[in-house]
């Protein structure tokens, strides 16, 4: 099974995945943590990625889409996988379609999302990263609700409980 989980930073969408990857033995690919792994590369490509993080802007779509589509390609993900990160807008959507059978959208309040930030204390997660990079979410990535809600695979589950029961009620649309 092919999953997207949706939702703003700090909705749960990393704890999430994991939990979910597990449950159906398939690999869970975060963009995010390939882009945060890339930026710790002193030269080169790491270095732009991290420049980018750090302003709070989103690595642009061509340089994502192509990791995306090779990471998918790879063996493991033959019988599946749970994405977190792909696509965050239309235009990536347009260039690569890994296909869903289920998008899972994670919806938790800007308030929270904002609490839920502040406390992790990576160096992408300064106020103004984060308010850059809710504003770019609501005004980009949000629109593929829509998308996904006309092709009949999107659920909304609220995020808000605790991380067990909005695992449980993941479960029930798997």
């Amino acid at each position: 099974m092919k999953v997207l989980l949706i939702g703003p930073q700090g909705s749960g969408k990393s704890t999430q995945g994991r939990f979910l990857a597990q449950y159906l033995q398939v690999p869970y690919i975060s963009t995010g943590e390939i882009f945060r792994k890339l930026s710790q590369e002193k030269v080169g490509f790491g270095q732009i990625v991290k420049t980018i993080l750090e302003e709070g802007h989103l690595v642009d779509d061509k340089t994502t889409y192509k990791i995306v589509k090779d990471r998918l390609s790879q063996p493991d993900c033959k019988s599946g996988f749970v994405m977190d990160g792909y696509p965050r807008n239309m235009e990536q959507l347009r260039l690569f379609d890994p296909k869903f059978d289920r998008v899972i959208y994670l919806d938790v309040p800007e308030k929270e999302v904002m609490r839920r930030l502040m406390g992790r204390g990576r160096s992408d997660d300064a106020p103004k990263s984060i308010k850059t990079r809710l504003d770019l979410y609501y005004r980009q990535t949000r629109p593929l609700l829509d998308y996904y809600r006309k092709q009949g695979i999107l659920v909304e589950v609220e995020g808000m409980g605790d991380i067990q029961t909005v695992q449980n009620e993941i479960k029930k649309f798997v």
